[in-house]
């Protein structure tokens, strides 16, 4: 058995001096066929550590149904790190930021609209003890001092960046430590004073995150750990993008020079990212300071491997660095990822969501609208049905608390789209016939994972009125997207409507399995699977023109791809590249 501990201002393993140079690789952002190349490629760059989150709301979907399976399997990805011979650092909720769906929570908390998030409310913490029963006792027999590889496991996350509850803290770190956690712990914060007197305790070990000011930034870490080594817990060497934004890169020359000058200072370092990966399905999370910003479905974040795990020139670089201050033995790669161009695929069948809502959904009646979270539903879509009297015109129908986007229909054709960000989230509408149909379809594209604004409900919170009148009686058809295997295709492209909403499959053979990356050119916004594989959304404004499909998804022979378009496409054509284009 094994020790990681603090000792006159620096860590030793055991008996021996060590500097931690880490590596944040996130497990649930790779196929865990893919966990060891990674893996491996961290140590050959000379790191001795890797970093991950822990994202509750993959492990607990829904209340007392825990996953630990499949991608989810984070014990299998510890074990292969220490087989590669790495520590692990573990930050294991229940926030984690991450730029994840509700920053790991699980989006279930906010069926009660009476729930507090991350303080010391006893709803919360009775829910973080039922999950810290499930989470811990997978990763008690990985800590170093049983035999693993676990050297340190992080209170909570940035906390001074959303609050200063202390008995909140106090409460998190014991409840790790009364369940046998015996590792280091820590908290990591932004380096100013506000944040650092909010988010640590006076017993446990501070870090700081930050990209640049390296000296300032250590010289206020200092006035708050008096003791312990400084240690850069967040080295932010790229950046994640929103969509309708650039895509952000970061000088690896710059990012070198800085990482350096932590060297010099004489620092421990965790990059982040190492390796970002991919926000697979609908787990993007999303910002919120003026405006809604949701995060794209790639998570590259333009660090030392790409989103498909190649080196970039950022890799070489800091590999250069780290062999001229510590010395370290390569190891030998054990993968040998292709990449693969399949070209053209034409998508043959089609059909309308309108066509077959009964089948794929089991609506439910309220008198009263009810969000996503009221009615159980965690992601996807969710649409909202009503009758109208007619004729009527020049109705104004707002939408309050919509969350995010919303299409509006009436007798199925479509009337207009209102987003989160309008300033006037409202629509004039003519219902022309003496019985009309009112679909309002609202997709959730993503819960907010940081800010002010972090109790993100989806759909519609409150209410529809028209004109002056709030309007009762609801048809509800939640629409997560989980079971495409019930959804039936015309044989044939049927020629839809541009604004129909509609599914569309097609399928095209391999022959050699590789990694690939897939362009909609020409389609507008929607959902691709491939082989029931949910890749993530796309979205026309960018910056993201491709996806990235990981070869573990495919399979010789015929492979299906599935997609949900929320407007319409120019030709229901896709096209898979061996490169990506992030913008």
């Amino acid at each position: 058995m094994s020790n990681f501990t603090i000792t006159n201002g620096k860590f030793f393993y055991n008996d021996n001096e060590i500097k931690i140079i880490s590596g944040s690789i996130h497990y649930f952002r790779v196929v865990p066929e893919y966990w060891r190349d990674r893996l491996e490629k961290l140590k050959n760059c000379g790191f001795n550590t890797v970093e991950t989150y822990v994202a509750w709301n993959l492990h607990e979907p829904q209340p007392g149904e825990y996953n630990f399976q499949g991608i989810a399997d984070i014990e299998r990805f510890i074990t292969i790190a220490q087989d590669v011979g790495l520590f692990v650092i573990v930050r294991p909720s229940p926030y984690i930021c991450a730029e994840w769906e509700f920053g790991g929570l699980p989006s279930w908390l906010l069926k009660d609209r009476n729930m507090r998030l991350r303080c010391a409310y006893k709803p919360f913490l009775h829910r973080v003890d039922k999950y810290y029963e499930e989470l811990v006792k997978k990763l008690k027999p990985l800590l170093c001092t049983n035999g693993g590889s676990i050297i340190a496991m992080q209170i909570e996350n940035e906390y001074g960046s959303y609050g200063n509850d202390k008995e909140y803290l106090s409460y998190l770190k014991e409840a790790l430590i009364k369940r046998g956690i015996d590792v280091l712990l820590f908290t990591s914060d932004g380096p100013n004073d506000l944040m650092l007197e909010g988010g640590t305790l006076p017993e446990l070990y501070k870090t700081a995150n930050f990209g640049s000011n390296v000296q300032a930034s250590f010289n206020k870490l200092k006035e708050f750990e008096k003791e312990g080594p400084l240690m850069c817990m967040e080295y932010w060497n790229g950046w994640f993008d929103h969509w309708g934004e650039h895509h952000h890169t970061r000088d690896s020359q710059e990012v070198a020079v800085v990482f350096e000058e932590m060297l010099k200072a004489g620092a421990s370092v965790n990059f982040y990212m190492f390796h970002g990966g991919t926000n697979f399905g609908f787990f993007n999370g999303a910002n919120y300071s003026d405006k809604y910003l949701p995060t794209i479905t790639s998570y590259d974040y333009d660090c030392l491997l790409t989103e498909d795990g190649e080196p970039t020139e950022k890799y070489y670089l800091i590999k250069g660095l780290l062999k001229k201050y510590f010395a370290f033995e390569e190891i030998r790669l054990s993968m040998n990822i292709k990449k693969k161009a399949y070209g053209e695929v034409e998508l043959t069948e089609n059909v309308s969501l309108f066509d077959i809502l009964e089948n794929i959904s089991d609506s439910i009646y309220s008198p009263y609208i009810q969000s996503m979270e009221e009615i159980g539903q965690d992601y996807g879509f969710i649409l909202y049905r009503t009758k109208i009297k007619g004729p009527r015109k020049n109705c104004s129908m707002t939408l309050s608390d919509m969350h995010d986007r919303a299409q509006v229909f009436v007798n199925k054709q479509y009337k207009g789209t209102i987003y989160r960000n309008d300033i006037d989230k409202k629509i004039i509408i003519d219902f022309e016939e003496e019985f009309n149909t009112l679909d309002i379809l609202v997709e959730n594209m993503g819960r907010i994972n940081y800010g002010p604004y972090f109790k993100d409900s989806k759909g519609i919170g409150e209410n529809v009125k028209l004109d002056y009148q709030f309007h009762y009686g609801w048809q509800i058809y939640p629409i997560p997207i989980n079971n495409i295997k019930s959804i039936f295709f015309n044989k044939v492209i049927d020629i839809l409507e541009r604004e129909t909403p509609s599914f569309y499959k097609g399928a095209f053979n391999v022959e050699e399995i590789g990694d690939t990356f897939v362009m909609l050119k020409g389609w507008t916004k929607g959902v691709i699977f491939i082989n029931g594989f949910n890749l993530g959304r796309y979205w026309n404004i960018g910056p993201q023109k491709t996806l990235y499909v990981p070869g573990p998804v495919l399979k010789q022979g015929e492979n299906e791809v599935l997609i949900f378009e929320l407007h319409g496409t120019e030709k229901p054509v896709i096209k898979f590249y061996d490169k990506q284009l992030l913008g």
